[in-house]
């Protein structure tokens, strides 16, 4: 078996917002095709460390080595570094004045100067792929919570990212709306997508991911397969959580 290549590598990483240290010492690999995800309480610092991944937030101290190489905002042109790193958010930001097709299109045009027909070709294979290639000409108003996810997926796909982040890609939605947009998520985890995503479904932290980290209080507690991490922790807080979860 060949050996997988390492995607990101995060060492020491402190982060703080004036006096609260909301990232301590974070360490963390992820190699290629790794689905990795991170559970915990609100405020146990999932979202800043993705935010800090893809250079949204600013880290304070430590390393963030992306596809082997050192990666700094004084050294590294933050766009470049997002064309390789893909995030979709828990509100999905897509420009309401555009339809589905123009918002998927227009970073691989602008940012990568993508030919428009090139773009386009590539657009509607996106949303075939999300199951939306009926939507192509619809405005994001008409769209369901789920559908406008879905949008963002393919609309981070676009720019054909080596990795992709999701933070909380389905807390804003109503339950009924959920499975879609995880269903998406199961398909690029099958083709091999590298994906770090922040979530609170656990049944989907089970079934996906390669393995699983429980994060608390900015720190990385435990870090397992989900099935050992699930079913039987080490940890004592991590136990506690899984109780609160009602999914042991």
């Amino acid at each position: 078996m060949m050996e997988k290549r390492e995607m990101i590598r995060v060492d020491k990483l402190n982060k703080s917002f004036g006096d609260l240290h909301v990232l301590k010492d974070i360490d963390m690999t992820v190699q290629e095709s790794d689905v990795v995800c991170l559970i915990g309480a609100s405020g146990s610092g999932k979202s800043t460390l993705l935010r800090c991944l893809n250079f949204l937030e600013v880290k304070d101290s430590g390393s963030i080595i992306i596809e082997d190489e050192e990666t700094d905002l004084k050294t590294h042109d933050v766009n470049k570094v997002r064309q390789k790193v893909g995030m979709v958010f828990q509100h999905f930001n897509l420009f309401s004045h555009k339809t589905v097709l123009e918002n998927v299109i227009e970073a691989p045009m602008y940012v990568k100067k993508v030919p428009k027909a090139e773009a386009i070709e590539n657009g509607k294979q996106l949303l075939n792929k999300v199951g939306l290639s009926d939507k192509a000409d619809v405005y994001p108003s008409k769209l369901s919570g789920g559908q406008k996810q879905r949008v963002a997926i393919a609309r981070a796909l676009a720019m054909k990212p080596d990795i992709m982040l999701f933070d909380e890609p389905t807390s804003a939605l109503d339950p009924e709306l959920v499975g879609e947009v995880l269903a998406t998520m199961k398909e690029l985890a099958k083709e091999g997508m590298t994906m770090i995503v922040v979530t609170h479904e656990m049944g989907f932290a089970r079934e996906v991911a390669d393995w699983v980290v429980y994060m608390h209080d900015g720190r990385i507690v435990e870090v397992g397969h989900p099935t050992d991490l699930f079913e039987s922790p080490t940890e004592e807080r991590t136990k506690e959580f899984l109780k609160t979860t009602q999914l042991k």
